[in-house]
């Protein structure tokens, strides 16, 4: 039996039980494959209604940031607060279903490889500019979410959250299969560098960026890939859309190689967000190098078989490129 095959059958006794009736599954298809987790797509058809749905499973535990109650919750706090995102129908750790935890939510029409946004924005006059000024809304409506709603579980500064993102790029560095001189003058130039923690710790998506993004012709209509939220500096999410690594060749236009940061800047502030110049300089320096020590960490992870991928082992191949990308980002910072 095919995985899809074993997926539908899953789903189909699990939305059966939660609804109360015979459900069928119809016309499943797998989305573009994550490193993490798969993303089903299907119709369930009960009683002569069709709703389009999404299932996120995710296979291994291994492969868990946090708990998949977690996520959805995660997710269903952004909503309340008025980001867009999909909708979240169920959540279950229960591994008999479809082989792993998963939850279902509501598909939503769009775009999400980052190519084929690029590429409709090319072809959609002024619909770059928006979009930036719609992630700038997106992000200040959740900064503004009340952080003491957060589940419990959701990961929490010990203190100063940005002394507490060293410390944790402290500890990737010592795992390295191998030394980064490259990282380390970056920790450094980090610690030396520090700005001044932030007046309120806000609820932080983690990896909002071109990629994690439902896009359609009217712009962004959902944001993704829910499992690294934590509370933290609202910052840190303005820094990490504009790494690099999101714009996808279209360097000069830093919010995910579609737009401006000036637009997203004042997207933010229209909608009640606090911006600081300082830290948003930092968080993309840190950015940086958690994403290059990520990288390095997914592809240690196959190499040590806790979790045989190929998408994960592919990942050590990009880590020189994260290493140049921070000492050219430095370079302006040892020149002050």
């Amino acid at each position: 039996m095919s995985v899809i095959d074993e997926t539908s059958k899953g789903l189909a006794a699990f939305l059966s039980q939660q609804w109360g009736k015979q459900v069928a599954i119809e016309n499943m298809t797998q989305a573009s494959a994550g490193a993490r987790r798969r993303n089903m797509l299907f119709d369930a058809v009960a009683g002569g209604e069709r709703t389009k749905l999404v299932a996120t499973i995710v296979p291994f535990a291994a492969m868990q940031l946090n708990p998949i109650e977690v996520e959805a919750s995660n997710l269903q706090l952004a909503e309340a607060a008025g980001m867009p995102v999909p909708h979240v129908h169920f959540a279950t750790s229960d591994t008999s279903c479809v082989g792993g935890p998963f939850f279902i939510t509501t598909q939503i029409a769009g775009e999400t490889i980052p190519r084929q946004v690029l590429r409709l924005v090319e072809k959609t006059p002024g619909l770059g500019a928006k979009m930036a000024r719609q992630c700038g809304a997106a992000l200040a409506r959740l900064h503004s979410a009340d952080a003491a709603r957060a589940h419990p579980l959701v990961p929490r500064p010990a203190g100063h959250p940005l002394e507490t993102a060293l410390a944790v790029s402290r500890r990737s560095i010592d795992e390295l299969l191998q030394p980064s001189p490259a990282f380390t003058l970056c920790l450094n130039w980090l610690k030396r560098n520090i700005p001044p923690a932030p007046k309120r710790i806000t609820v932080v998506h983690g990896d909002f960026r071109n990629g994690n993004l439902i896009v359609g012709a009217d712009g962004l209509r959902a944001s993704l890939d829910w499992e690294g939220c934590h509370l933290g500096d609202p910052m840190e999410d303005c820094g990490w859309v504009v790494q690099r690594m999101w714009r996808f060749r279209n360097d000069a236009l830093e919010v995910g190689g579609f737009g401006s940061v000036a637009d997203m800047r004042a997207g933010y502030q229209e909608a009640g967000g606090e911006w600081d110049e300082a830290r948003f300089q930092w968080w993309k320096a840190q950015g940086t190098l958690r994403w290059g020590l990520g990288l390095a960490g997914q592809a240690k992870q196959h190499l040590d078989g806790s979790v045989p991928s190929i998408v994960l082992a592919a990942s050590g191949r990009r880590v020189a490129e994260l290493e140049y990308d921070t000492l050219m980002l430095l370079r302006r910072g040892f020149g002050a």
